[in-house]
């Protein structure tokens, strides 16, 4: 896989991507980091240069988290509340952090494999041929 002005060409494998993305390391070279603190994502891949500037992950970290998190702390908080009744105080001392410390976990790695997809599927100016829209003309891509 060859670069020109940021733009990694060749295949995009998704799997590894995601993975990648996942263990926060840049979709394309797998070294560098994607992010530069928690949950702000690089311009550029430190190692290979690859620009990751064109994601648009918006809200969807927070969307997948609540879906994986909910799913796994409400089966778990049933299934205690079922086989033994604890009091609510010991409930709230057990799930409040348990699901703040998940949540806080799973975020950045959602949001990595979010941007390897969206890389490895050639998204939001991620395709090296892309031309963004200006008004009624395309305007070449920017470098």
């Amino acid at each position: 896989m060859h670069e020109d002005a940021g733009y990694s060409k060749g295949p995009r494998p998704l799997w590894p991507s995601l993975l990648r993305g996942a263990m926060l390391k840049c979709p394309a070279c797998g070294v560098g980091s994607i992010f530069t603190s928690y949950l702000k994502v690089s311009d550029q891949c430190s190692h290979c240069g690859e620009s990751l500037h064109h994601h648009r992950a918006d809200d969807a970290p927070a969307y997948f988290t609540i879906v994986i998190l909910g799913h796994v702390i409400v089966s778990l908080v049933l299934s205690v509340e079922m086989a033994y009744r604890p009091p609510i105080w010991l409930h709230m001392a057990i799930w409040l952090p348990l699901t703040l410390i998940l949540a806080l976990a799973l975020l950045a790695p959602i949001k990595g494999a979010l941007v390897s997809l969206q890389w490895s599927l050639l998204m939001h100016g991620f395709d090296p041929d892309h031309k963004e829209e200006i008004g009624d003309r395309l305007a070449p891509p920017s470098a």
